[in-house]
C-alpha cells in the first residue's frame, strides 16, 4: 500500500489489510488519542437523529444523505476500535463506548426541538463543515504520523471519507430554501463550533477509553491529556488546509490574503496550545 494511495468511498472493514498489523510500530501516545476518537466516531447515531430532526422537511435525498453519513461515521468508529483492540488486547471497545454513552450526552441530543442549535439549517451545515474540515485534517495528520501500517491505512480511508462528507455538507448548505446567512453570522457559527472542541466530548471520550472507572472524571485534566497526544500530530499544511476549508464554508476566499493570515495565526496558536497541554499533562503524570 502506497502512502499516497487515494481511497475510494464505499469501503468496508473487510477491505482493510488487517493482516499487516505490526505491534512493534504502535505508538502508545497515539494509541490513547485513537481510542478516544473511536468512541466519538461510533457515537454518530445520536448526531443522525438530531440532524434528521432539524432537516425533517428538507427532502428525501437530504435525509438519505444524513443516514449514509451516519453509517460511514459509525464504521469509522468500528475500524478504529478494532485497531485499538489489536494494539492493546486489554482494551474493550464496546465496554469503553458504554462508559462514554453513560457519561456524555449533548443537550441538543436529548431535546425534541426541531430547530438547529445553530439557529438555522444553513448555520447547522456551516458547523458540520467545520467538523468535517477538522476531522479530515486530523486523520490526514494521523496517516502521516503513524508508523503502524494498518492505522496508516485506516486513517487514510477515514480522512478520504471526511473530505467527501465536507463536500456533502457544503452542497447541502447551499441547497436550503432559507435566505443565505450574512458572512459575519456564518463566521460566528464557525468560530463557535471551533471553540466547542474544548467541551466535554473529547475529554470524556479520553477518560472512558483510557482511564480506570475507579478514577473520578476531571474534564480539564483529561482534555489536556487528549490534546497533549493529538495536537503534536499536526503539521503546518494540515492546519492550512483546515483553515481553507472553513473559509470556504463561511464564504471567504480560501486562497485570499485574509485566509492565509488566519492560517498562520491558527498554526501558531495550535503549536502554543500543544506545548501548554503537553507541559500540563506531564506535570499531572509526574
Amino acid at each position: 500500500m502506497s502512502d499516497g494511495m487515494v481511497f475510494a468511498s464505499g469501503w468496508t472493514l473487510d477491505d482493510v489489510q488487517w493482516s499487516k498489523f505490526d505491534a512493534s510500530k504502535v505508538d502508545p501516545g497515539l494509541l490513547e488519542a485513537v481510542k478516544a476518537a473511536s468512541l466519538v466516531e461510533f457515537n454518530a447515531p445520536d448526531y443522525v437523529i438530531y440532524l434528521k430532526r432539524v432537516f425533517k422537511d428538507a427532502g428525501t435525498q437530504t435525509l438519505a444523505d444524513i443516514d449514509r453519513w451516519g453509517v460511514e461515521e459509525t464504521q469509522h468508529g468500528l475500524a478504529l476500535g478494532r485497531w485499538c483492540e489489536m494494539a492493546d488486547p486489554s482494551f474493550d471497545f464496546k465496554a469503553a463506548f458504554a462508559r462514554f454513552r453513560a457519561g456524555y450526552k449533548a443537550a441538543h441530543f436529548t431535546s425534541d426541538d426541531a430547530n438547529s442549535v445553530r439557529g438555522s439549517r444553513r448555520g447547522e451545515m456551516v458547523a458540520r463543515c467545520v467538523v468535517e474540515a477538522g476531522t479530515s485534517s486530523f486523520y490526514s495528520a494521523i496517516r502521516e504520523a503513524a508508523e503502524e501500517p494498518v492505522l496508516k491505512e485506516v486513517a487514510g480511508r477515514i480522512a478520504a471519507d471526511e473530505f467527501r462528507h465536507y463536500k456533502l455538507f457544503y452542497e447541502t448548505l447551499h441547497t436550503q430554501d432559507e435566505p443565505d446567512l450574512p458572512f459575519w453570522k456564518k463566521l460566528i457559527v464557525a468560530l463557535t463550533r471551533v471553540n466547542e472542541s474544548d467541551d466535554d466530548e473529547l475529554a470524556y471520550a479520553f477518560y472512558a477509553a483510557n482511564i480506570s472507572p475507579s478514577e473520578p472524571y476531571k474534564r480539564e485534566e483529561y482534555a489536556r491529556a487528549y490534546y497533549a497526544k493529538s495536537l503534536t500530530l499536526y503539521r503546518r499544511h494540515h492546519v492550512r488546509k483546515l483553515v481553507q476549508m472553513i473559509a470556504k464554508a463561511v464564504g471567504a476566499d480560501p486562497n485570499g490574503r485574509l485566509t492565509q493570515a488566519a492560517g498562520a495565526v491558527a498554526w501558531r496558536a495550535l503549536r502554543m496550545k500543544a506545548g501548554l497541554n503537553a507541559r500540563a499533562a506531564a506535570q499531572i503524570t509526574a
